[in-house]
């Protein structure tokens, strides 16, 4: 029986049509029935994908303002008396421009991530064998990278806690100098000498920072033992008073200049003690004013250092005794064995020369 009609054409009951006609008759029934469902999804992913750009976007720019209000915070008060106390304006900026990379970066990757986690729950999409695959994958990452991780976390706490920023004079144990840069992997230190040192963040085990807090300018004093102490004490005071009310001196130090009293006495000396809080990194230099002032301050109220001559009268220095005692001779002791042996030696008279007879 012939399925085909005269001019090539299928009849309408021939098993292709029927075939097709049946096909498609299925494919509208399960797109009918499930229709709604698919929707629904694509809705639902639509909506998370708005939903997490939106968050992230906020999230992100926020923490933008944040930044930018601390920068603003620290450009405001730099230069200022109230700015000694505070970190300067390139550390704050770093460490805050630090700080805001890594919470975008977290932010981003907690909101995408829980997104398309979501995302794939929507789809139906079994997450199990996923998260098994994930959490093996990240034991395998923190074994081979163990460096690299631990670099990074010593970096981000070492930041958020602000254990030491730009311009910081540190001690990090493998190196030590100025901090120039700080980074979440490496930080870089300018030695003494000018050399620059790159130090792994997760290498440092203890950071002793000399520019925190505040330092101690501590200066020792030696003046004769037969001195006043009492007019020495008020002097080295009104010295640091003195001190205290001058620019740039008055931003330095950040306390009064204080005698601790006497560190040692000597036959011939005694040392006293003085001590002063400072701003972190300026002991030195004021130590050295401070020392500059006591010595002015001790000439004019006529005390004298250890070594000093008197102030009365220039004394000179007495005359050696034995100056002009001639050296001893064996021939000036008759009783020496070598002076009754010796021969006498006649004069010569002056004016020509001897002349000898026999």
């Amino acid at each position: 029986m012939s399925w085909f009609l005269a001019d090539g054409t299928s009849s309408p009951d021939s098993p292709a049509l029927r075939e097709a006609h049946e096909n498609a008759t299925e494919a509208a029934g399960y797109v009918e029935q499930h229709w709604a469902d698919w929707l629904e999804a694509g809705l639902r992913i639509l909506l998370i994908i708005v939903i997490a750009m939106v968050l992230r976007s906020v999230v992100r720019r926020a923490i933008t303002r944040l930044i930018a209000r601390m920068n603003r915070t620290a450009q405001a008060v730099d230069g200022t008396a109230l700015g000694g106390l505070l970190v300067n304006t390139e550390r704050r900026r770093q460490r805050s421009e630090a700080i805001g990379s890594v919470l975008r970066s977290v932010a981003s990757f907690l909101i995408m991530g829980t997104a398309a986690l979501t995302i794939l729950s929507v789809l139906k999409i079994n997450l199990a064998p996923l998260l098994a695959s994930a959490g093996v994958a990240g034991v395998a990452l923190g074994f081979g990278a163990r460096n690299l991780v631990t670099d990074f976390l010593s970096g981000v706490f070492m930041i958020i806690e602000d254990q030491y920023g730009v311009g910081d004079t540190i001690d990090a144990g493998v190196a030590s100098g100025e901090v120039i840069e700080v980074g979440l992997r490496v930080t870089k230190l300018r030695g003494d000498e000018g050399e620059i040192w790159y130090v792994r963040n997760g290498e440092v085990k203890r950071i002793g920072n000399k520019s925190q807090g505040w330092a101690t300018a501590a200066v020792d004093v030696q003046i004769r033992y037969d001195e006043d102490l009492d007019k020495a004490r008020g002097t080295i005071q009104r010295a640091g008073e003195q001190l205290s009310k001058e620019e740039p001196w008055n931003e330095r130090l950040w306390g009064p200049v204080e005698v601790l009293g006497l560190d040692a006495v000597t036959l011939d000396s005694m040392v006293i003690s003085t001590s002063a809080k400072t701003m972190p990194g300026k002991a030195l230099g004021v130590e050295r004013e401070l020392r500059w002032r006591i010595k002015q301050a001790f000439d004019e109220a006529g005390i004298r250092i250890v070594g000093g001559l008197p102030q009365d009268a220039a004394l000179e220095t007495a005359p050696d005794p034995a100056a002009g005692v001639a050296a001893p001779s064996a021939l000036a002791n008759p009783s020496s064995p070598q002076s009754a042996n010796a021969s006498p030696i006649p004069a010569q008279p002056s004016g020509g020369s001897a002349n000898l007879t026999k």
